[in-house]
């Protein structure tokens, strides 16, 4: 045809790497039509049929439905808006078997149960809406009472879950123990007595240069002298257990004749409520959901200090 060169099928199958039975397919469904046939009736193919058989393969592999790539080749549609369309596809996809990997991972390190496992599985698989209602009803109830104190609205912040768009594994696998915590009735309700001693500790006025709240106060004294080595029974610890206990009756509304020696119990009593591992995990896994950096655990201070006040005690 007008000095064309035409490809028997055969020719074709080996210039494509696709079967004779599928060239043959798709000139019988009209998506790759013969060019001309011979006087015996066979099927010849010209330098349009390669190029479009070309790309019905590279379509096929990438995934591509036949009902498409049909529309791709008579122009109802342009191969942008296709590669774009399956392109987002994928993204879903891609997004689900990450979720698959995450749970089944999770599933193999902590040997779960069958219906952990699906109470994983059903965790990883919420959508954006649903997870932004428990992330609600949790930072709800744990801050049940004082979201209109202006100074909670970055703490809330601060606690708050955003798995991003396109995830790595480890931030789904964080984002579904996260939702676990989030599911723990007693950790929120232990949660919200921190907070309800962190409303109190925000309201005290402390003119000493120790942090005005309790945890700042704790990290910010007893985080060195762990790093010096002092133990939480000797001697060098005990100024450390006085300015603290001060610190705290300050924060209490005592005045500043109050023995602080009195609060021993009740200020030990509030570190190891504070000292709740979940709490820990909880901030561990939120840093690795949003991609922040690890945070650095209190617990070694606030078991530090509760230890030294309860050694200094009276003894029942």
């Amino acid at each position: 045809m007008n000095g064309e060169t035409l490809h028997s099928i055969g020719d074709l199958a080996r210039r494509t790497g696709l079967t004779v039975k599928a060239i043959r397919f798709y000139a019988d469904t009209g998506i790759v039509p013969p060019t001309a046939r011979t006087p015996a009736g066979y099927r010849q193919y010209g330098a349009d049929s390669l190029a479009r058989l070309e790309l019905v393969r590279t379509l096929r592999e990438l995934g591509v439905d036949l009902a498409a790539i049909r529309r791709v080749l008579d122009r109802e549609v342009s191969l942008t808006d296709v590669a774009a369309t399956h392109a987002e596809a994928l993204d879903v996809q891609i997004r689900v078997l990450r979720q698959r990997r995450a749970v089944l991972t999770a599933v193999a390190r902590r040997g779960s149960t069958p219906q952990e496992m699906d109470l994983m599985h059903r965790l990883a698989r919420l959508s954006e809406d649903e997870r932004q209602r428990l992330i609600d009803d949790f930072l709800g109830a744990v801050f049940a009472g004082l979201h209109e104190n202006p100074a909670f609205a970055a703490v809330i912040r601060s606690l708050t879950p955003e798995l991003p768009d396109d995830p790595e594994p480890e931030q789904i696998e964080a984002w579904v123990q996260l939702a676990e915590l989030l599911h723990d009735h007693d950790f929120r309700a232990t949660l919200h007595g921190m907070a309800q001693g962190l409303a109190v500790d925000r309201a005290a006025e402390d003119a000493t240069g120790l942090p005005r709240i309790l945890a700042e106060a704790v990290r910010a004294r007893v985080t060195p002298a762990i790093e010096a080595g002092v133990e939480p029974d000797s001697p060098a610890a005990e100024p450390i257990v006085t300015a603290l206990a001060a610190h705290y009756a300050r924060i209490l509304g005592h005045p500043a004749s109050h023995d602080s020696r009195t609060l021993y119990p009740v200020l030990a009593a509030r570190l190891e409520q504070m000292n709740d591992p979940r709490r820990d995990r909880y901030l561990s896994l939120l840093a690795v959901v949003n991609g922040w950096p690890a945070p650095e655990s209190l617990a070694p201070a606030l078991t530090w200090l509760a230890t030294a006040l309860r050694t200094r005690m009276p003894q029942r």
